[in-house]
């Protein structure tokens, strides 16, 4: 009972914070009708943290026209309770995150108001369920408009310029049209989980990639492989031996776990403002630097799987061959021989578009780092296939045409997500600078639909015809006798 008042006050003061704020703006954009049915003026893709601020910064800027749409069910968007398997986030407890410069709206407040000051004095990192449940409570004190069980299966152009959506809602198709449209659809968003050609050549029943939706149950008594040691690897090879794997063995390409994580050492006001800014070889140099340094898994993610005596680390391990047999697994590396029952895969995510069908029919157009012709002018050791292979976004995260004319709905169509990262840094993917990136993003959109519409609200300038002075609240000094 306690926690319901407790909540039900937070709630009230955020509702008390927002009318102070007038923090919904004005519906402003004109509306435009296709048929006699009004058009979306913005349509978001994915309504995990990325597609829930976008919404409240949207709203923010009075573009009330828009909707969110997931396929998931409620309360279950994003990784957090599906394929994540830490334990608690990475990031510290007190990173704002998608509160939008809201305090009321920050998961420390919501934290205290469910659990008490002292809980939260005592936390040391926020568990998956309760960063869940806050994400949950967010959509509903700030009126996301979510539709769930929402897939989008095609996009192409509309009449007039407009984005046109293939969708299947509820198992219903449909088509929707927008103005913009936002993918905010996380870490594998213009491409999916990324598996070497040896992975792809084995049957799909004695291996998973960590981002699949994996029987770990099935895997009890089980000798299982790990390739890997960043964070997803530790995770998976952890939840293995917590569900009774007879031993996992994490084989590791390097010599030794990346200890440091240099992301740390660059993160600042200035690196989410002014990264956007610099010029290509800046960019290209300090993610190649993090991508090559890599980022370590977490300690206590180390920890979890190093407790289990049936746990190995094999360092300076990469597969050097790796096939079926006699429906297992057999495994050779310059550590020696293994044979195994299944293999997990944590090999991180690509931009590869053949495993984004909906996005088929945009792609060939879409413009890439590759196709600037800057990677080509690198030396051998700044070469990085994963960054040439990025799109090359506009400032408000829009992607760009490759051949200018070819595809004019491109520069409607944003990247808020990972693949993002080169062009504008770390600002829609992870939670540090979540509400930056969507700031960032709503202004671009805000600004292109208003110079788009510039006719019309020249237009309501020429005709706005309310006074504010009536005539009769003074006297012309020609009717008065002067003393």
């Amino acid at each position: 009972m306690m926690r319901d008042i407790s909540l039900a006050a937070l709630e009230a003061r955020l509702a008390q914070d927002l009318d102070r704020l007038n923090f919904t703006g004005k519906d402003w954009v004109p509306p435009t009708v296709i048929d006699g049915a009004r058009v979306r003026d913005v349509v978001v893709i994915g309504a995990g943290m990325c597609g829930l601020v976008t919404s409240v910064a949207l709203q923010k800027h009075g573009i009330l026209n828009h909707v969110v749409y997931d396929k998931a069910p409620a309360g279950l968007e994003g990784p957090w309770l599906t394929i994540a398997r830490m334990e608690t986030l990475r990031s510290p407890k007190q990173l704002t995150g998608p509160a939008y410069g809201l305090p009321s709206l920050t998961f420390r407040a919501w934290y205290e108001a469910s659990y008490g000051t002292e809980a939260w004095d005592a936390l040391f990192r926020i568990s998956l369920e309760d960063w869940m449940a806050y994400l949950v409570w967010y959509r509903r004190v700030m009126h996301v408009p979510v539709v769930n069980g929402a897939e989008m299966t095609g996009v192409s152009a509309g009449p007039d310029g407009l984005v046109a959506l293939d969708m299947v809602i509820d198992g219903v198709q449909t088509q929707v049209l927008t103005r913009k449209l936002v993918l905010a659809t996380g870490r594998d968003g213009l491409g999916g989980p990324f598996l070497p050609q040896v992975a792809r050549d084995l049957p799909a029943s004695l291996r998973a990639h960590s981002a699949d939706i994996i029987d770990f149950d099935a895997l009890r008594g089980k000798v299982v492989g790990v390739v890997g040691a960043g964070a997803s690897a530790m995770d998976n090879a952890a939840t293995a031996l917590e569900h009774g794997a007879k031993a996992v063995h994490m084989f590791i390409r390097r010599t030794d776990i990346p200890r440091l994580n240099k992301g740390m050492g660059i993160g600042s006001p200035g690196m989410t403002h002014g990264y956007l800014d610099l010029d290509d070889m800046w960019k290209w140099r300090i993610q190649h630097h993090l991508n090559t340094s890599q980022t370590p898994p977490p300690r206590p993610s180390t920890l979890r799987v190093s407790r289990h005596a049936n746990a190995y680390f094999h360092l300076g391990a990469p597969l050097t061959s790796l096939r079926e047999d006699a429906g297992r697994l057999s495994l050779d590396t310059p550590k020696g021989h293994f044979d195994l029952d299944f293999m997990i895969f944590a090999t991180g995510f690509g931009v590869d578009y053949t495993q984004r069908p909906e996005l088929a029919a945009v792609t060939p157009h879409i413009k890439l780092w590759s196709d600037t012709g800057f990677p080509d002018t690198l030396p051998a050791d700044l070469k990085d296939n994963a960054l040439a292979s990025a799109p090359d976004l506009g400032p408000a995260f829009e992607l760009r045409e490759k051949t200018p004319g070819a595809c004019p709905i491109l520069n409607s169509i944003y990247s808020f997500n990972f693949p993002s990262t080169l062009t504008h840094g770390k600002l829609s993917g992870d939670i540090p600078a979540v509400s930056e990136g969507a700031d960032r993003l709503v202004r671009g959109i805000t600004s292109a639909l208003f110079t788009a519409d510039i006719e019309q609200h020249w237009t309501l300038l020429e005709t706005y015809a309310t006074p504010e002075l009536l005539g009769d609240e003074w006297q012309d000094a020609d009717t008065k006798e002067a003393p």
